[in-house]
């Protein structure tokens, strides 16, 4: 007898010991505590017993031997009726199917049990055909017997404790392990000896299941991680591309002729191309992912690895890579990357309401296109009714399926354009997110929607501190600034001092001629001082807000027009009539602006145009310069901030306040601008009609007072 085959006798005895302490173990303890933890604790006794006299024949007899296989239908059997009374209940149900499989295996096993017990009682040549009969038998039985198990714990999902998993992955385990071996022994045409005498080590591997079962531990369900799972996927996956390629080459050996190396070199080229397929293409492995998480896992989502990398990529240093740079784009990639999409685009309050492109994760064009915004209206709805907008629905519909909740058209009109996000913090939205289409197209279910909208007030939070620290950053800016004002009112304080002073000695000493001549030298110091800090200062702060009236807007340019006429000619031209509604100081103080900035911006001899038109129901009053110009950038998010400014020395303040006073007004201010090309600054203002108490004149004139 050769070693393996001592070592097989030993642990088949091991395994015989084992099962029956753990029966005689079961069989002591209480009914009720066993059926707390196993649905069917008679059924888990009988098991343990069938499995019992089965290691008892492996130490009797040879593992394979027919006598085995007689004893291992009967455990077959115990097995079988723990798996109905387990998976046949209102609580786990088995289907119809599973169900005729039971039925026939369980004949089965009974015919193998009755017609190999009679055989081994007479002599005769009856047991010369038993043995491969049974075996045959035990194949069938260990392929239904895995459906079974496999079925019963899909079917019966979070119902199962971890005591009733751990025992039917204790059956699968052997079963598995049985066909394995018969399958290998019906390719090579010879019993794979070494795998049958390690037969009796398996048996015990699966020993602690039924002691688990039996202890009062582990009431909660087995959980694997979704790595381990995916790992074992691919183990599965690589035991059946070996089982393929081995039927391969017995089917070609079979059929005549030496194609067996053939079958296998193919199917060789084809699991490399499958492989190529699966790296290269980004949309095949989406669609297998896709399917594992749809097929395979109860969730869609493994949200504690989602909620680690969403919190990693919103958390990203300013320095750790180009992609966290920006918190805009971080929170772009952070909801893309959870659907899985390849880009997202982030949409950002502009000054009129609506939402404007702000930034972009890896979308062609990004937050350069020129689009139209999302409208006001369908921002106030996403925010109120806290919708995520499947773009598809609304094409199917035409984009009027919901009309509060409509798209603008180029957003419909791109087939990238997937799913709209709105980002809320405490009821308002603060951003709105544009996800790519992914790879593998579709609908949202119940959990995509869940984690987009928890998502995003997790990354609305990231926002609103960032916009607050913004605030801070502003609001300390501005108190720098009044220091730096209060320091100018003590000088002009000085001046008022040293100006009194002079008035008290004139009254004693004004007929000296040197006082006169020391007078006029401290008066033109003052006054030069004074000019000096009139340079440094501008309005900064309005007085009551005027009342708006209509406004004829030609006097107005004419008299820049007029102030400008030493430092620059401008090209002025005005529609005949027109007026607006607002406060003329605070019109020509910003065109005035927009005239100085265009004439600091540009050559001396290039040319400065002043042009006022009515369009759609407004004033239009543009400032076209051929100067430097400015990259869209520093327009977007530069331009209209406190304390930004191109110019040395400048505070930065001058088209802030502009655009506050525009908006003021009910209007604003839109730019257009190129690095080389030159700036065109447009102010919008509400169109005065001609005659008094006009409807249209009254809604703008409501606007204007808003």
């Amino acid at each position: 007898m050769s070693l393996l085959a001592q070592f097989s006798e030993i642990l088949s005895a091991l395994a015989a010991v084992g099962f029956i302490g753990a029966t005689l173990w079961l069989l002591s303890r209480p009914r009720q505590r066993l059926a707390v933890l196993m649905p069917s604790p008679r059924w888990l006794i009988l098991a343990a017993a069938g499995t019992a006299a089965w290691c008892t024949a492996l130490a009797t007899w040879q593992p394979g031997a027919s006598q085995v296989l007689v004893i291992q239908a009967l455990r077959d059997l115990s097995w079988l009726g723990w798996l109905a009374a387990t998976f046949w209940s209102p609580q786990a149900p088995m289907s119809q199917p599973l169900r005729m499989i039971l039925r026939l295996l369980v004949t089965i096993g009974a015919i193998a049990l009755v017609l190999g017990g009679a055989a081994h009682l007479r002599s005769g040549d009856v047991a010369g055909w038993i043995g491969p009969s049974l075996a045959v038998g035990a194949m069938i039985v260990a392929i239904g017997g895995l459906l079974i198990t496999d079925g019963g714990v899909r079917r019966a999902g979070s119902g199962l404790r971890m005591p009733v998993m751990t025992v039917a992955g204790g059956f699968a385990m052997i079963w598995a392990y049985e066909l394995n071996v018969q399958l290998i022994g019906a390719l090579t045409g010879k019993p794979a000896s070494t795998l049958i005498l390690l037969l009796p080590a398996v048996a015990l591997l699966v020993l602690p299941t039924f002691v688990v079962a039996a202890m009062d531990v582990g009431r909660e369900r087995i959980r694997l991680s979704r790595a381990a799972a995916m790992r074992a996927i691919l183990l599965v996956g690589g035991a059946a591309y070996l089982t393929l390629i081995g039927l391969a080459g017995a089917v070609a050996r079979f059929g005549g002729g030496d194609y067996g190396e053939l079958a296998q070199g193919l199917f060789l080229i084809v699991a490399l191309g499958l492989g190529a397929l699966l790296f290269l293409s980004a949309r095949a492995r989406a669609w297998l992912s896709v399917t594992i998480s749809k097929h395979v896992f109860e969730h869609r989502y493994d949200y504690r690895a989602e909620w680690m990398r969403f919190t990693a990529t919103l958390a990203q240093s300013d320095d750790d890579s180009e992609d966290g740079r920006d918190l805009h784009r971080r929170v772009a990639k952070g909801l893309a990357e959870l659907t899985g999409s390849p880009g997202a685009l982030l949409m950002l309050p502009d000054a009129v309401g609506g939402f404007r492109i702000a930034d972009a994760w890896r979308w062609p064009g990004g937050p350069d296109a020129e689009v139209a915004p999302l409208p006001l209206r369908s921002a106030f709805m996403l925010q109120e009714t806290q919708h995520i907008v499947e773009l598809d629905a609304q094409r199917r519909e035409g984009g009027e399926g919901d009309s509060e909740l409509a798209m603008p058209d180029w957003l419909l009109a791109d087939p990238r354009a997937w799913v709209v996000v709105p980002v809320l913090h405490f009821q308002r939205m603060i951003a709105v997110v544009v996800l790519h289409r992914p790879p593998v197209s579709r609908a949202l279910d119940w959990e995509d929607l869940d984690v987009l909208r928890i998502a995003g007030r997790q990354a609305a939070s990231y926002l609103a501190e960032a916009q607050g620290q913004q605030a801070l950053s502003e609001a300390k800016r501005f108190d720098e600034f009044n220091r730096r004002f209060a320091f100018i009112m003590h000088d002009i304080k000085n001046l008022a001092s040293q100006l009194a002073l002079l008035a008290r000695n004139a009254e004693r000493h004004a007929e000296k001629p040197e006082f006169r001549a020391d007078m006029i030298a401290t008066l033109k110091g003052s006054a030069s001082r004074l000019s000096d800090l009139l340079a440094r200062l501008s309005p900064r702060e309005r007085g009551k807000a005027a009342e708006p009236a209509r406004v004829v807007v030609e006097p107005l340019i004419n008299a820049i027009v007029a102030a400008t006429k030493a430092r620059r000619t401008l090209f002025a031209g005005c529609q005949a009539g027109l007026a607006a509604w607002g406060d003329a100081a605070s019109i020509r103080q910003i065109l005035q602006h927009l005239v100085d900035n265009a004439i600091d911006a540009s050559e001396p001899e290039a040319p400065v145009q002043l042009v006022a038109v009515a369009e759609s129901g407004r004033v239009r009053i543009d400032v076209i310069d051929q100067g430097k110009g400015m990259t869209r950038a520093f327009v977007r998010n530069e331009l209209f901030k406190p304390f930004v400014s191109t110019k040395d020395g400048g505070f930065g303040l001058g088209a802030f306040e502009a655009l506050q006073l525009a908006q003021s007004m009910g209007g604003t201010i839109d730019v257009v601008s190129e690095p080389g090309a030159g700036s065109n600054f447009t102010l919008w203002l509400p169109l005065a009609e001609s005659e008094r108490g006009h409807g249209t004149d009254d809604y703008l004139r409501k606007a204007a007072t808003q």
